[in-house]
């Protein structure tokens, strides 16, 4: 049980915080959760840890009046009940006023706290939540709030908003203007090197980074779900981190963490993927029971925490950049796959019941990858019916032409901007 005056105190000094003003770099995602304002359906933003989502909120704060704001990572809201909902909320009463707007970081710390925006939302109030646990916030909106909540998912920065970051502009024209051309590419290889957390963009402090990445292990993960093996969940980690981008099996990574079934690995990667540290690329089947019995592939939410475990930009540039191109293609929420069939391609893209697009992702074509590369590309254009493929590298640039078949190979950087 929280007390008033504890409340008071909290709820004046996060508002004073909130309200300060600062250089935010504009997230590209704003304008579409500007636009879900339209109804009162919940909006809610997840991500991972300290990827920018409360930054968001301000940046949406800014456009509107008569909200108020409660971060529930406050360490005097540890003892916080769903009880203690109604006197928080008489509290905001006197802080804002009667606010339209409800702002909640980190809302799912409190146990049952959707019986409460239930309540504000069949008051017409609008409410917006942040969390760092998809899998937390499905399952209790899933119950509760069916139909009547949107998710946008947050990313760390992508390579446009790392521009913006860095205060580097560019019109279409740069990308013929020699000098303009190389501070895009250098500003790409910065890119793929420190990655789009912004807190460590700011500092480029290794140690602030390395903490994140243990808070998110221990507090999302190992204390979330009372996991009592924490060797085990670290040495996966360790294991996922290293083969970003390759195929692996439930299976196989049970043997290699000396388990004796293959659904404890299963289940943490589940909790991995909910807390945004990892995602899981599918093989593409018509088949879902085909599909859900293949290996699958692995990739990491930002190319610095995947450094920080080893893998680093050379040799492995290639898986390197298909990371990122993962990470992309997620962000602009496209439904995607990995093929294989005789040959492999990178990524399929679905749009409904229909694979519309194939990428490839290298480093760069050459005599001794190229009948793979470029092979596995036409084996997925020719399997789904498409006519262009594309191929990203990190600096070719041609337009190839095979039979009926149009390759265009692009850097990775232009395709990103």
């Amino acid at each position: 049980m929280n007390s008033r005056e504890t409340l008071r105190h909290l709820v004046v000094q996060q508002k004073n915080q909130i309200e300060k003003g600062g250089d935010f770099t504009e997230r590209s995602i704003l304008p579409a959760v500007l636009d879900a304002f339209s109804d009162n359906r919940v909006l809610i933003l997840t991500g991972i840890r300290r990827c920018g989502k409360s930054t968001l909120l301000r940046q949406i704060m800014q456009t509107k009046t008569r909200y108020c704001y409660v971060n529930f990572e406050d360490e005097r809201l540890l003892n916080f009940r769903a009880e203690d909902f109604e006197a928080l909320n008489e509290v905001l009463f006197e802080i804002y006023g009667v606010p339209d707007i409800y702002f909640f970081d980190e809302i799912q710390n409190i146990d049952r706290f959707e019986t409460f925006v239930r309540r504000l939302q069949d008051q017409d109030k609008k409410v917006v939540i942040t969390g760092s646990n998809a899998a937390l916030l499905s399952t209790e909106f899933g119950t509760r709030l069916t139909g009547r909540y949107k998710r946008f998912e947050v990313y760390p920065f992508s390579f446009l908003e790392f521009l913006r970051f860095e205060k580097i502009y560019f019109t279409r024209d740069s990308l013929y203007l020699p000098e303009e051309k190389v501070k895009l590419i250098t500003a790409f290889e910065e890119y793929m090197k420190s990655g789009g957390m912004p807190e460590y963009l700011k500092n480029n402090d290794t140690d602030y980074i390395k903490t994140l990445y243990d808070n998110i292990i221990y507090r999302d993960i190992i204390a979330r779900y009372s996991i009592r093996k924490q060797r085990v969940i670290r040495e996966l980690v360790g294991i996922l981190a290293s083969t970003v981008s390759l195929p692996f099996t439930y299976n196989s990574l049970k043997k290699s963490l000396g388990l004796k079934n293959a659904i404890t690995v299963k289940e943490y990667i589940t909790y991995l993927s909910g807390a945004y540290l990892f995602f899981e690329l599918p093989r593409f089947d018509y088949s879902v029971k085909k599909q859900l019995s293949s290996p699958r592939k692995i990739y990491i939410i930002d190319t610095a925490f995947g450094i920080l475990n080893g893998f680093s930009c050379s040799p492995n540039t290639g898986r390197l950049l298909e990371n990122i191109v993962c990470i992309e293609l997620l962000r602009s929420e496209h439904e995607i796959f990995y093929y294989s069939g005789d040959r492999e391609c990178d990524f399929i893209i679905k749009h409904g019941q229909k694979i519309t697009r194939a990428l490839q992702v290298c480093q760069e074509i050459n005599n001794d990858n190229e009948e793979r590369e470029i092979g596995g590309l036409l084996e997925a254009m020719k399997e789904f019916g498409l006519s262009e493929g594309l191929i990203l590298t990190g600096s070719q640039e041609e337009t190839r032409h095979q039979g009926t078949a149009t390759i265009i190979i692009q850097p990775v950087w232009k395709w990103l901007i």
